[in-house]
């Protein structure tokens, strides 16, 4: 299965990136994703199901513990990988 992330951190700050937004971008970046989109108020990825959830899971510790107070995020399925 493959799946799609939809995410933002918060607070926005429009002089200059977040800590959480950095780290989000990093973590991000770093992982076995297809399709990075990265961008001021909107990051997207796909990738295996196994690959997203992990991701996500680093995601999630790793803003809120660099000060993000909000993370919105969408899961959607693709359909099987190779199909």
């Amino acid at each position: 299965m493959r799946l799609r992330v939809e995410f933002t951190t918060e607070p926005f700050d429009l002089d200059e990136a977040p800590a959480h937004a950095l780290v989000a971008r990093e973590v991000i970046e770093a992982a076995e994703l297809d399709a990075v989109d990265v961008g001021p108020f909107g990051n997207t990825a796909e990738g295996g199901a196994d690959e997203v959830l992990t991701a996500v899971d680093a995601l999630l510790r790793r803003t809120l513990a660099s000060g993000a107070t909000r993370i919105s995020l969408q899961v959607n399925v693709l359909g099987e990988a190779g199909a």
